[in-house]
């Protein structure tokens, strides 16, 4: 049995970067769409779908969830259905003017926004149990983790850059118009801001999908997984520095709701851009950072979204250094069938490398889509928002070593502490959401 759900927003609409049950294929195997986000460990159920739709007591038809999203009275937003209730943020205790923040989306409760420009604030009862269930009929469905978001500044950001070239936290070349269809496949565009990843064996892409088939201006309805690298018919996926994400993702997506992203190498092997903009890495918000206090680095995996949905876009966070969040501003991101996206982060126990956290893991590690707690983050004309949240279904039951407040200008508190999740100093087992008045720090501690 599989549980998934909704969170309801208002005035947004944006939904988490997490498995929209869609299909998330490897090398070689092609099937009926699954939810994309459990690569490693599948389950076996029987029995016909049956998907139950339940607020504050009360079953919803699929009719009104769908058009409570499309009216953005619903968003879609990780494992939890909360209202939002948004309410003025406290003033300030300085004369000095407040920073305005950009519009994101998390996991709040249902209501209308007030009048006032500051950004709103989940009330601690915000936290609802909606859940669709699931019950699979007989078929391997991957498991899926959802998404959280959190924010909370204190510090100036240091633009920290890891040993490693390949933590995501530093680039070149990033206001570089990439050559439209004058590269080959084989040529890794380091050049133009795309951050090198060395560990997934894919010639530094975070992701590949082989497309055969396809022909612009229609649907993909073959989408395969691909190992090696970047080939011929093919979407190849890459990371961007902290700060960044990737611009490029064909209007075409999956036929059954696959999302795919990244450059296109085409018949001849050259790589094309899927998207009209000419530079490899776009902004976010810019209002999110994260600090780690402890004595050793933090991975941070964002989910490489819209594309293979695997957690492969690494932050290596190193001890005493302050990074950049990538918070997507959802009037310029990713549109998944009408809705917008904003990212998913996992957080992994201190001390493993990006190398073993950023890519599929095992149960058992709470590394990878296992890691213990999930981060979400985005911005939407009504603000921004971010939350923690365990790691629902995979692994509910994991903890991280350390623990994580959300400081900064945000309206109310969030934390992660002990093993528990903390709305506004209660404690809340899915997790916990704040709307963000200036800029945001999560801090690791």
């Amino acid at each position: 049995m599989k549980f998934s759900r909704i969170a309801l927003l208002g005035a947004a609409t944006l939904a988490v970067a997490q498995p929209h049950h869609h299909a998330h294929r490897h090398v070689g195997k092609r099937g009926s769409p699954v939810e994309a986000r459990g690569a490693s460990v599948t389950t076996t159920v029987a029995g016909p779908v049956v998907t139950v739709y339940k607020l504050n007591g009360v079953f919803l038809s699929w009719a009104d969830v769908e058009a409570g999203i499309s009216s953005g009275k619903y968003v879609l937003v990780g494992d939890q259905l909360s209202s939002a209730q948004p309410t003025a943020a406290p003033t300030p205790a300085t004369s000095a003017p407040a920073t305005s923040a950009p519009s994101t989306t998390a996991t709040p409760t249902p209501s209308s926004i007030p009048s006032t420009s500051l950004a709103p604030t989940p009330s601690s009862s915000s936290i609802l149990a909606a859940q669709f269930v699931e019950i699979a009929s007989t078929s391997t469905t991957p498991s899926s983790t959802p998404v959280a978001a959190t924010t909370s500044p204190k510090a100036a950001v240091t633009t920290a850059t890891s040993s490693s070239s390949s933590s995501s936290s530093s680039g070149t070349g990033l206001t570089a118009s990439f050559p439209n269809g004058a590269t080959t496949c084989d040529t890794f565009p380091s050049a133009y801001g795309a951050v090198y990843i060395d560990w997934l064996n894919l010639s530094g892409w975070t992701g590949v999908q082989n497309v055969p088939g396809y022909t612009k201006g229609q649907s993909i309805s073959d989408i395969v997984t691909g190992s090696g690298g970047c080939t011929k018919n093919s979407f190849c996926s890459y990371a961007c520095p902290a700060g960044y994400q990737k611009s490029q993702w064909p209007t075409d997506q999956g036929s059954t709701g696959q999302s795919v992203g990244g450059l296109y190498c085409n018949s001849e092997g050259y790589l094309e851009l899927s998207r009209d903009v000419s530079q490899l890495c776009i902004a976010g918000s810019g209002n999110v950072q994260v600090q780690n206090t402890l004595s050793k680095n933090v991975a941070i995996c964002r989910t490489d979204y819209p594309g293979t949905e695997s957690e492969t876009i690494p932050l290596n966070t190193e001890p005493g250094q302050t990074y950049e969040v990538t918070c997507p501003i959802a009037s310029e991101y990713y549109i998944w069938e009408g809705k917008s996206t904003s990212a998913q982060y996992y957080i992994n126990p201190s001390g493993a490398s990006v190398e073993d956290a950023c890519q599929w893991g095992s149960a058992g590690t709470n590394l990878g889509n296992w890691a213990p707690v999930n981060m979400g983050v985005g911005t939407t004309s009504a603000g921004t928002f971010i939350s923690l949240f365990p790691n629902s279904p995979t692994n509910p039951d994991g903890t991280l070593d350390f623990n994580i407040a959300i400081t900064g200008g945000v309206s109310g508190t969030c934390e992660y502490k002990n093993g528990q999740y903390y709305n506004d100093g209660v404690v809340s087992a899915t997790g916990c959401t704040v709307g963000v008045t200036g800029t945001a720090l999560f801090v690791f501690s």
